[in-house]
């Protein structure tokens, strides 16, 4: 079957392989690459906004490392439930993660409960540390959909906008559950081209990154920016949900869809409350603060510095014994 991957309104053609290469008898496929380096680079903003939330680096790693590690679990047992059909007949296929079939919503799930049973254990707040994360979350997210597009996946119904696409892979599946879509309500013509949902969420994302690290610098309260993404994503996810062809479902329900709409209205919810609470507080002179202004975050800090200090002066010494040795 073609790899190529056709944009006729765009006159492109694209080869997209989602084998990356092979060595032996084991294949690595583009999507858990581009998976691995959304994470990555998850971790790092992270990590580089850790100290403005007030928590110290090494706390947001280990949170961050093991809510990877979990919401990944978590994003796949998600997916499956949903999806159980896809595997029923081949169990063993539920751990073939590499070629597709992470759920994003499961990913978070599994990712706040690690986030707060490692915050508690640490004895550190969590809304400060989601307000972190969420930024690596996103971002991730915005890098990890073209995991789809490498996989020719994460399509929605038939379009004439001059961006649609289509591929022999993207024919065969239509071909392939065009009844079942029928059932839906879902009408398509296979060789007619497809919306590039996984384009439509990686934007999504990235304008959803953005704005977030502006609103980070002005946040209210601790757990804001994390409110925040839960609202963006859950909108938006709502909305391009509604165009796909391979929705999770639950009977009719198209369940990505409605659970982003009621993380949306949630959210709104959640912030419109949260700031009048503030606000009458503010008006009776109550102080609010958030936690990097609090004195157990500011010691927090200040012993990790010292740490890292005495560390390095621990490596210092080390490295200047060893050159006087070889003296």
């Amino acid at each position: 079957m073609s790899n190529v991957l056709e944009f006729p309104g765009l006159g492109l053609s694209i080869p997209v392989n989602p084998v990356a290469f092979t060595i032996g008898g084991l294949t690595v496929r583009w999507y858990g690459i581009i998976i691995a380096v959304g994470m990555v680079v998850g971790i790092l903003l992270a990590y580089h906004f850790s100290k403005k939330a007030g928590i110290t680096e090494d706390d947001i790693l280990d949170v961050g490392l093991l809510a990877v590690i979990f919401g990944v679990i978590g994003a796949r047992i998600y997916y499956v439930v949903f999806a159980w059909d896809e595997f029923s007949a081949d169990p063993m296929k539920i751990f073939r993660v590499w070629e597709g079939g992470l759920a994003i919503y499961g990913g978070i799930i599994a990712g706040l409960i690690t986030a707060l049973v490692v915050c508690k254990k640490k004895k550190i707040p969590l809304r400060p540390v989601t307000d972190v994360m969420v930024i690596g979350v996103i971002a991730g997210q915005a890098i990890g959909r073209w995991g789809n597009f490498m996989n020719h996946e994460a399509f929605g119904s038939n379009t004439t906008l001059p961006w649609g696409m289509t591929s022999e892979r993207i024919q065969a599946y239509l071909t392939r559950n065009q009844a079942a879509l029928a059932a839906q309500g879902i009408t398509v013509d296979p060789s007619v081209p497809v919306h590039p949902c996984f384009l439509y969420e990686s934007l999504w994302c990235f304008l959803g990154l953005a704005l977030l690290i502006v609103l980070f610098k002005h946040r209210r309260f601790d757990g804001e920016i994390a409110v925040a993404y839960i609202g963006w994503y859950g909108f938006g996810r709502g909305v391009i949900e509604g165009l796909r062809t391979d929705s999770l479902m639950w009977g009719p329900v198209r369940v990505s869809q409605v659970l982003g709409f009621a993380c949306a209205v949630v959210a709104l919810g959640l912030i419109i409350y949260a700031r009048i609470r503030i606000k009458k507080k503010r008006e009776q002179n109550i102080p609010v603060l958030l936690y990097v202004q609090t004195e157990q975050s500011k010691q927090r800090l200040q012993e990790a510095e010292q740490k890292q200090q005495a560390l390095k002066k621990k490596k210092a010494d080390k490295k200047e014994r060893n050159h006087g040795s070889a003296d």
